[in-house]
């Protein structure tokens, strides 16, 4: 045994285990501990790769969707430690976001639909903010299926600056994507629906139900999507999936999957008042052997908005098909039905598309696409007359994975890729070019979307893959019917077999799809820096100001109390409260609340924020510190006098 552990530790085994061999002594404790717990040396080994110690920090962030809590998760790697929930599309109490200050509350108030605040959202797609194809570690962008929106997250703060809905989406999919210097975020719709917001009968789903392709217009100076400067562009009535920009040489297009292009609605089970006897909706929508890849021209979709060839639609411009097939801007190719994924590699020349139904994941050449589209090649039109490539004259082969083939992601080794397999419940490690399964590993279980570090990036790291799984099953303790999802870390290292490292349960909403970039890449800030905020309070400036019913309060936090501490106001009162932290230690957070008044905030150090509301209530109402500040927390307290 001691032998093992010796080979072990030439291996790499470090930390706690290398200490432990020092003697002969330490090594039989671990040899009792490998004994008691029934761990084997390849268990030592992965825990000695995921371990980072006290004070040691993770050498890449994963900033995971949260699916129906509506947040994003960040987490590092390898240790596999949560780092924050960020809140986006959903209030969230811990940081005070949508719990009565303004800021906060104008962002929601921003993701309004149709005049409905909305305060869910059901999160699906990160995507961080790219420079030359790289990660840049500025933004980061995630949309909402649900509603279909897009947020924009500002990773010097790792909080949510601004929620822009789609005016002509019903529901959304394939995004976010960005091109290569973060100028457009890409959102595609999911099921098709009417762009306008009347009732219209699927008896006319053919004619005037669409799908659609938003390019969203990102300022990387201001942090802000430019709404007057985005556009859409119409596309048939199948059922967009997921998106990618084109990079390198394919940079200036943009590619979404779909599937449903059968255009099936579905009608199946007692209780249709129309639609009766037929077939299940996922029976129908999946009765061809192909579905299609659209293949949209970016740039000459913005000349033809800048020449004013759209419509307006809901204030939103969108270039209808027939003008992007009259400007030679809009492809179809064949693909393998109900396709999840259009996956581009490092060099922009391949195109990854898996099918959930069948064992082969194929593998596109731009360049043979690029070549049929210039000399005008096509094998006939869709019903709406769109081009549409061969198949097989646009391949550069496809490879047999195995069953439920998703998505994939890159490597830093050149033509090796990742491809989840659902149904098989593993992971594929593969040769695209040379089109050959090198290897397979099984993750528990049924894995959806995977990550690999910096994997859809012109440059890919390799060295660690995270599979996202949907089912956990036996892997953690019971925590009801309701189990978490498991993300599991596996190491790549070039020349080694991969290996299994890690399970990190989930213990919030439905995680879809994640993005790894190296920790280096991002600088948080420690501190608000002063005068950023308008209404910022300077100590020694605390007031209490009427005029008439209006109250406005200037309060300063420092550890450990407010000022002022005692304020009264009068039923009625509409009460604007600044809050400035005076703090300038690291981390030294405050929170704010006032019982029954549903607020709550969370001030960094530098940071004011402003609450609004109206004192409603006669009585006595204590507001305090929220956050574990100092010894003297509990004191850090005051009242909020309401008289009759």
């Amino acid at each position: 045994m001691f032998c093992k552990l010796k080979s072990a530790f030439k291996l790499g085994l470090t930390g706690m285990i290398a200490f432990g061999l020092a003697t002969s002594a330490n090594a039989q404790s671990v040899q009792d501990v490998m004994k008691e717990r029934g761990l084997s040396q390849q268990d030592l080994l992965a825990a000695a790769k995921t371990y980072t110690p006290t004070g040691v920090k993770d050498e890449y962030y994963v900033f995971s969707s949260g699916g129906q809590s509506g947040h994003v998760i960040a987490y590092g790697v390898p240790s596999m430690r949560l780092l924050k929930y960020i809140a986006v599309f959903s209030p969230e109490p811990w940081q005070g976001y949508g719990y009565g200050d303004v800021e906060s509350g104008r962002i929601l108030d921003e993701g309004r639909m149709r005049g409905r605040k909305i305060t869910w959202g059901d999160t699906h797609h990160p995507a961080l903010s790219e420079t030359n194809g790289e990660y840049d570690g500025k933004f980061l962008f995630i949309n909402d299926k649900a509603n279909p929106r897009v947020a924009v997250i500002d990773l010097k703060t790792f909080s949510t600056i601004q929620i822009v809905p789609n005016p002509i989406m019903k529901s959304e999919h394939g995004s976010t994507f960005v091109t290569p210097n973060t100028d457009y975020i890409l959102q595609a719709t999911q099921y098709p629906a009417p762009f306008s917001n009347k009732y219209v009968p699927l008896d006319q789903f053919n004619e005037q139900y669409r799908g659609a392709m938003s390019f969203w217009k990102f300022d990387t100076k201001k942090g802000k999507i430019i709404v007057k400067d985005s556009f859409s562009v119409e596309l048939p009535p199948y059922c967009q999936d997921l998106s990618d920009a084109g990079k390198r040489i394919s940079e200036g297009w943009a590619f979404t999957n779909s599937f449903n292009s059968e255009r099936y609605v579905g009608g199946f089970g007692k209780g249709n008042t129309k639609w009766k006897d037929r077939l299940p909706h996922e029976a129908g929508a999946s009765s061809k052997d192909t579905d299609y890849l659209h293949m949209i021209d970016q740039k000459k979709a913005i000349q033809l908005v800048q020449q004013g060839k759209f419509q307006k639609i809901n204030g939103h411009a969108v270039i209808m098909m027939k003008d992007m097939i009259a400007a030679n801007a809009l492809f179809l190719i064949p693909e393998p039905k109900s396709p999840h994924g259009v996956m581009i590699d490092p060099t922009g020349q391949y195109i990854t598309v898996s099918g959930k139904l069948d064992t082969h994941v194929s593998v596109y050449d731009f360049n043979k696409m690029k070549a049929l589209i210039d000399n005008k090649e096509y094998e006939g039109k869709d019903p709406y007359g769109i081009p549409i490539l061969s198949m097989t004259k646009s391949l550069h082969g496809q490879v047999e994975l195995g069953l439920g083939p998703l998505h994939t992601q890159y490597d830093k080794e050149e033509g090796i890729a990742y491809t989840s397999l659902f149904v098989d419940s593993a992971i594929a490690k593969w040769d695209y070019k040379n089109l050959k399964l090198l290897e397979k590993i099984s993750i528990h279980y049924n894995v959806g979307h995977l990550v690999t570090a910096e994997g859809d990036t012109v440059s890919p790291d390799g060295k660690y893959l995270i599979s996202l799984n949907k089912l956990a099953i036996d892997r953690f303790l019971q925590v009801g019917p309701l189990h978490p999802q498991n993300h599991q870390l596996i190491d790549i290292s070039k020349g080694k077999p991969m290996q299994m490292l890690y399970d990190m349960p989930f213990p919030l909403g439905e995680p879809h799809y994640a993005v790894m970039i190296k920790a280096d890449k991002l600088d948080p800030i420690k501190r608000f820096k002063k005068n950023w905020f308008a209404n910022q309070v300077k100590p020694g400036r605390e007031k209490v100001e009427r005029k008439g019913n209006k109250v406005t309060i200037h309060s300063t936090l420092i550890r450990s109390h407010y000022s002022p501490e005692i304020i009264e106001v009068k039923v009625g009162d509409e009460i604007t409260w600044h809050l400035t932290n005076l703090e300038r230690a690291e981390d030294e957070t405050h929170g704010f609340t006032i019982d029954l008044y549903n607020i709550h905030g969370s001030l960094e150090p530098g940071e004011t924020n402003t609450f609004k509301f109206k004192a409603d209530m006669e009585g006595v109402f204590p507001f305090y510190c929220t956050e574990f500040c100092s010894a003297l927390h509990l004191e850090m307290m005051g009242y909020l006098l309401v008289k009759p």
